[in-house]
């Protein structure tokens, strides 16, 4: 099968479209045909060797972890999925949707919305579970809350102010100009413009503050977070790790540090608001697979709004 494949760590340019071996799947997997896959930002931080005390130095390495596609084979102990079956889902970590076919663990897929494209749906799961995960179990979103997300026309950002308005809360989302009628089109009921307003010196408070982007901390926003309120990041610095810990275990503001969970029950819940009309994927661009390195390139320029969808030769 053709995969994109890195050999070692380093810039975009050591993804290199080539042929392997198809992967061969275990009782509990199923080999997928994958039609369309997605980029988040930890695809090319492992690339970069940035997480390398987990990912190891055994090489070759198949990234990326949003897979949509369909069913070919299903192990002995599969229950869930039949060949033929249209599904959405994520691999295993350090990855593997870079690829014609992957293995995919029967808890990790299912099947995919039916008002989606592949490569819509392949730009869902990491990113869209994130935001619910986030909102819904580091936050517990109550409707009626004002819940403000930074970063609003990212890929997490975008899933999380139409996952946030869906359960019910007032949004605000902090963006750049440019995207500033992206971010309404998705529900925010306010926007700010961070290049011309500080949401940190705002009148405002927030129930929740999302920080989807990683740029703020409880420190610099505790000023517009309520006396109870939670500030939310998926990105595990020092200083939020050192709150997270801290405010655990005292009254008052929260800092909750959220890493996503991938699993079947909250991408049937994904699955169920996407076919009801209340999130939809924003795509930025799609490449095919061959162009991968462009895309991993895109994506560093911090440029693209919503999700970069990788679209897989049939």
């Amino acid at each position: 099968m053709k995969a994109v494949v890195i050999r070692r760590y380093g810039d975009a340019q050591v993804l290199q479209y080539e042929d392997v071996e198809q992967p061969k799947i275990q009782p509990t997997q199923i080999l997928v045909k994958i039609r369309a896959s997605s980029i988040n930002p930890i695809d090319w931080k492992i690339r970069q060797g940035m997480l390398s005390l987990l990912t190891g130095s055994k090489f070759p390495k198949i990234l990326g972890f949003d897979v949509a596609g369909d069913v070919v084979e299903v192990g002995s102990q599969v229950t869930r999925f039949k060949p033929g079956d249209a599904i959405y889902g994520s691999t295993s970590f350090p990855g593997g949707g870079y690829a014609e076919f992957a293995a995919i663990p029967e808890n990790l897929a299912v099947l995919k919305p039916t008002n989606l494209s592949y490569e819509e749906a392949a730009a869902i799961p990491l990113a869209a579970l994130t935001s619910l995960q986030a909102l819904r179990d580091g936050g517990n979103i109550q409707t009626g809350q004002n819940v403000l997300v930074n970063g609003a026309a990212g890929g997490v950002g975008t899933f999380a102010v139409q996952i946030a308005k869906a359960l019910g809360a007032v949004v605000t989302g902090v963006s750049s100009s440019r995207n500033l009628d992206l971010v309404k089109s998705l529900g925010a009921d306010r926007v700010i413009d961070y290049t011309q307003q500080d949401f940190t010196a705002d009148t405002t408070e927030y129930d929740i503050i999302f920080d989807a982007v990683g740029k703020r901390s409880l420190s610099q926003t505790k000023k517009v977070l309520k006396p109870n309120g939670i500030y939310i990041t998926t990105l595990p610095s020092a200083e939020t790790v050192v709150q997270s810990v801290l405010t655990a275990f005292l009254p008052g503001q929260k800092a909750k540090l959220v890493l996503e969970k991938p699993n079947a029950k909250d991408l049937v819940d994904l699955k169920e608001l996407i076919e009801a009309g209340k999130i939809r994927p924003v795509i930025d661009r799609t490449f095919p697979l061959q162009d991968l390195a462009a895309a991993h390139s895109y994506s560093e320029s911090g440029r693209a709004a919503g999700k970069i969808a990788i679209a897989v030769a049939s």
